[in-house]
């Protein structure tokens, strides 16, 4: 397990207390709960208290801290962050700005995302940057080569067409090479 996972369910937690106490190692907990021991580590080192490690008291600092991290950009830093956006500065000038004059650290990262959640709530703010962010590749996308709109399934062909008896009836298939540099279409015509 080399990614990077965090405990969400309390029920994780339980399990790790319970572990704990019938003196288990922590890469043992961390193979039994599905987890990189590292994260077994971590999740004993944020979460412990005064009474050392309990799990209801460690779910309820784990949640705050995620609580804190999404709502730790207040509305008056995004409209100053909008404000210098339409002025057509890049996200990064925007970061380093905020940084230097106010002491507010938001990433050019986050300022991108935001950017992005305007636009698909139907805003302009996409079009104000001056350094438009090259898209990443999403690498888990579905796949949309190949797809025709409105194709027929051969499925759906008449079944004449099966019996290969039929002057007239082509099958054609098409290759599109690396990079569409090239590309190949086979035709092949029923014998008679």
């Amino acid at each position: 397990m080399g990614n990077y996972t965090q405990l969400t369910h309390l029920r994780q937690r339980y399990q790790i207390y319970a572990l704990m106490k019938t003196e288990h190692a922590q890469t043992e907990i961390a193979d039994f709960i599905g987890v990189h021991k590292s994260t077994i580590s971590r999740e004993l080192r944020r979460n412990r208290g005064l009474k050392g490690y309990r799990p209801m008291q460690a779910h309820q600092f784990a949640v705050s801290r995620r609580f804190r991290a999404k709502s730790r950009i207040d509305e008056p830093t995004w409209d100053m962050v909008e404000t210098l956006i339409r002025q057509d500065l890049s996200p990064e000038q925007v970061s380093e700005r905020l940084k230097k004059k106010r002491g507010i650290l938001v990433s050019h990262e986050r300022i991108y995302q935001h950017i992005l959640a305007d636009k698909r709530a139907d805003g302009d703010l996409y079009r104000h940057p001056r350094c438009q962010k090259k898209r990443k590749k999403r690498y888990d996308s579905y796949d949309r080569r190949g797809v025709l709109p409105n194709r027929v399934s051969i499925d759906d062909r008449p079944a004449i067409v099966d019996t290969r008896q039929r002057l007239g009836d082509w099958e054609v298939d098409a290759i599109v090479g690396k990079r569409h540099r090239g590309a190949l279409v086979s035709l092949n015509a029923n014998p008679e």
